[in-house]
């Protein structure tokens, strides 16, 4: 079922119940392009409003972001605003979302926190001010989060600079460095760390940001009492690319290769919600041959990233020969990647309305030796590391979380599923034809680090039973939609009349022009739920694109899950997370 099918309508989504609840004070709903529930809050009523959603079973803050509409000329229906903060709730047990929206004056941005309601709201708020200078009143820590202390602006305005070129040369004379040497001075307690005792002294520990136990550039400030983990307080933002401010800059279709690099272990994987979402905004329909490529490389990217991660809990626990075995098995994956698509890791395949191109010939060949090879392997490696004592030892209770608490927090994928939820977004809401595979959702029961480790591992099992359906069932047909909008057209039209070739021309350098309107769609990318929420202005390139990554909330629950442990126990818990710091900060 389409995920516009499983929305409900306005006339009876918790959307209209709201204005029961507030009246016709600033209550009203919008009709979107993706079908979700959407409706406007005024500000007096949007913590309530929010507390009564969770109420009504919408337990995650799946997402919190705003947008510029200062330059904004399609907003047909909606309240005037110089910016609008977007909530964006998710139901796993009515399987349903919700958008909930606030006009804000830009002389007057302030919303009340809703880190009451949902803890995890704590970095999306700070995200937010950080990003658009939203104040968010009652917050416990309201500071930059992605870019350094020192920043000036709010990068995501649409006044703020989007290129180098638009200022002035780098410099940095002595009182800016000076300047930026003081910002850097650690003060425990503006970082909400208090002491034990009054005869106590506080003891630190950095932990990163260049550290291989940190799986990036990622820093824990940890407050220590001997071995023993008091605080730890995660700094993020080293890896803070701009992501975001990229895709409003670029055309719809050559923004395509930047979405590789946000999750840089999923490959084309992360190309299919962005492509999905524009495709949502033009109403493209993707042929079905398209389709089950897309599933076939997906499920190829999924098994190459839980092998990075396999191999690196592995040694990460105190294994090494794991990894040297794992990363043997990805080099394979990788040989079929890049004889379908020419790449490896970035890949940049797919495309608005289908792939990039059609599966070359004997594509199959190497894919049947792949299947017949791995199952041995990973029997082997479930002796190796899963069966093993010590890992067991260094695993077991560490780390451990509820399903309740993993709601809270955001936390999504496999993360949620260690904890018994089996909640699939490939089972629940199925996308690209997942619907049409027979395959199982692996669940843990503890939510620890263990089951963490050992959800993932038989997720590779169950994604080469998709890759082999994908093998024995590949449809015939185009590989890409014959709409106007795709991007580029397939190469045998633009051979066989000039009004096709002008439309290659012109897709590729200026880019399709996507009809107004917002849409989000989300896929259970390898770490967790990925989404795109765009905003098209009716131009050739996005006027708002957010990117929700599941790795992002998932840091933020290190504090509640490594108190009173050890120092080698936050190490596991690293380690079992599977998170890369691009995929965080992008």
């Amino acid at each position: 079922m389409a995920l516009a099918e499983q929305q409900q309508t306005n006339a009876d989504s918790p959307a209209a119940l709201f204005t029961g609840l507030f009246g016709d004070d600033g209550v009203s709903t919008q009709d979107t392009a993706d079908g979700i529930s959407t409706a406007w809050i005024g500000r007096d009523h949007i913590h309530r409003a929010l507390a009564d959603a969770k109420r009504q079973g919408y337990e995650m803050l799946l997402d919190l972001t705003a947008i510029d509409e200062r330059l904004r000329q399609h907003r047909a229906g909606q309240p005037p605003a110089d910016f609008t903060a977007v909530y964006h709730l998710m139901s796993f047990s009515r399987n349903r979302d919700l958008r909930l929206k606030v006009a804000l004056p830009i002389d007057d941005a302030t919303l009340p926190s809703c880190c009451d309601i949902w803890p995890n709201a704590n970095w999306y708020e700070r995200e937010v001010w950080d990003m658009f200078g939203i104040e968010f009143t009652g917050h416990p820590f309201l500071a930059r989060i992605l870019t350094p202390p020192t920043w000036e602006g709010h990068p995501l305005r649409k006044d703020h600079p989007a290129r180098a070129t638009e200022m002035e040369p780098f410099s940095l004379p002595e009182e800016k460095l000076e300047r930026e040497q003081e910002a850097l001075r650690f003060d425990p307690e503006a970082w909400g760390m208090r002491r034990t005792r009054d005869t106590s002294d506080f003891m630190f520990l950095n932990l990163g940001p260049n550290h291989p136990s940190v799986h990036g550039v990622f820093r824990i400030a940890l407050q220590l009492d001997g071995e023993q983990i008091v605080d730890a307080v995660p700094d993020i933002g080293y890896h803070h690319r701009g992501a975001e401010k990229m895709g409003e800059r670029q055309s719809w279709h050559t923004f395509i290769p930047y979405t590789d690099r946000v999750d840089y272990l999923g490959g084309c994987m992360n190309n299919l919600p962005y492509v999905m979402t524009v495709e949502k905004l033009a109403g493209i329909e993707v042929p079905p041959r398209a389709q089950v490529i897309r599933v076939l490389l997906s499920e190829l990217y999924r098994v190459a990233s839980h092998l990075v991660f396999y191999g690196t809990f592995a040694q990460d626990v105190g294994q090494l020969s794991p990894v040297f075995y794992m990363f043997i098995d990805r080099e394979k994956v990788f040989d079929i990647i890049s004889s379908i698509t020419g790449g490896r890791m970035h890949s940049g395949w797919f495309r608005i309305g289908g792939v990039a191109q059609d599966l070359p010939k004997g594509w199959d060949i190497a894919i049947r030796e792949l299947l017949a090879w791995m199952p041995k392997r990973l029997d082997h490696y479930q002796k190796m590391v899963m069966d093993n004592s010590i890992v067991k030892q260094r695993t077991r209770a560490i780390g451990d979380y509820s399903t309740a608490e993993a709601l809270d927090w955001g936390v999504t994928g496999a993360g949620l599923r260690a904890t018994g939820y089996a909640w699939d977004y490939r089972k629940q809401r199925p996308y690209s034809g997942y619907d049409q595979f027979e395959f199982e959702i692996p669940v843990g029961a503890s939510g620890d680090s263990y089951d963490r480790a050992a959800v993932r591992a038989e997720e590779i099992r169950q994604s080469l039973r998709i890759i082999e359906q994908c093998l024995e069932n590949m449809p015939a047909g185009p590989y890409k939609a014959f709409h106007p909008l795709t991007t580029p057209p397939p190469k045998e039209r633009t051979l066989r009349d000039i009004e096709t070739l002008i439309q290659h021309f012109v897709n590729t350098t200026w880019g399709p022009v996507i009809p107004a309107g917002e849409a989000c769609v989300g896929i259970e990318a390898t770490k967790g739920i990925n989404s795109y929420y765009l905003v098209s202005d009716g131009g050739t390139s996005s006027y708002r694109t957010r990117i929700r990554t599941p790795s992002f909330p998932h840091l933020q629950m290190i504090p509640l899950i490594s108190r009173d442990l050890f120092i080698a126990d936050l190490i596991a818990i690293i380690a079992s997370i599977d998170f890369v710091m691009a995929d965080v900060d992008r």
